[in-house]
């Protein structure tokens, strides 16, 4: 069953054009965007610098809307933000002045939810990732890679249907990296949440995705959607030196740097 449908989303600018002093020029960011996600499936995204994968999340979160084509959730067209979508960025977005477990109630206050039930709610979703013992600590009291899973948890508390995830790993170091990479496949698994997550690493695009979407760069189009083979990564400590697992990031690394040498050259 269709989750997300996005349907030849493009999206367009005016910016300033520095060959016309005071003028503008049209922009496209993004063209012809056509693909779909299964319910509960967890897709990467990955693409060259100014494929305009920023552009397609503002569009999925309803922050802005595509200048043709349309995006759909459950059949229903996207027409503005919504609490059936949850977003986790790369900055951790986190209130400094509230405990671990009053970032999530403030997600569960935000959809309605009953003060009555916000602890045991919160106390949940910390266990899932891992923090439970860590409730009542504040944002400055915690690691990064805590801080991160602290905002995994308050985007799962308030039960999106579509979980979007903006390079929420990037800043990290790669052994914290690593480690969240195999908590999300984990928190994945239990939950069956459908994920579209964006990344510029092409190891960590293989490593999570069941499927690959690789955008061109200027303007961002769907080059390919690479299938991933296996899934049963949490159950190989070494599954990076799988030849399927090569085979697969080699396809996705040569479907970039083609899609970048072409971009370098328009």
């Amino acid at each position: 069953m269709e989750k997300i449908k996005f349907e030849r989303v493009t999206k367009k600018f005016l910016i300033r054009d520095d060959q016309k002093k005071g003028a503008l020029r049209e922009f496209t960011a993004i063209q012809d965007i056509d693909f779909s996600v299964k319910e509960g499936e967890f897709i990467t995204l990955v693409g060259p610098s100014g494929c305009g994968k920023s552009t397609l999340l503002d569009l999925l979160m309803g922050l802005s809307r595509p200048t043709k084509g349309r995006i759909l959730i459950d059949g229903r067209e996207i027409d503005g933000p919504g609490l059936d979508r949850g977003i986790v960025f790369q900055q951790y977005a986190l209130f400094p002045w509230k405990t671990a477990r009053g970032n999530i109630e403030f997600g569960l206050e935000a959809k309605g939810i009953p003060k009555s039930e916000w602890k045991e709610r919160a106390d949940h979703y910390l266990d899932l990732v891992g923090l439970k013992k860590f409730a009542d600590r504040y944002p400055h009291e915690l690691s990064g890679g805590m801080k991160q899973r602290v905002a995994i948890a308050r985007s799962l508390a308030f039960n999106p249907e579509v979980l979007v995830m903006d390079e929420p790993f990037a800043a990290l170091d790669a052994q914290t990296r690593e480690t969240l990479q195999a908590e999300l496949l984990r928190i994945w698994e239990k939950t069956g949440k459908t994920i579209l997550f964006v990344t510029h690493g092409i190891d960590e695009a293989v490593y999570l995705g069941q499927r690959v979407v690789v955008l061109t760069a200027n303007p961002g189009t769907v080059k390919k959607i690479v299938d991933i083979p296996l899934k049963n990564w949490l159950e190989d400590a070494d599954i990076k030196s799988n030849p399927k697992f090569v085979e697969a990031r080699h396809e996705v690394w040569s479907l970039l740097h083609e899609s970048e040498f072409i971009g370098a050259n328009i």
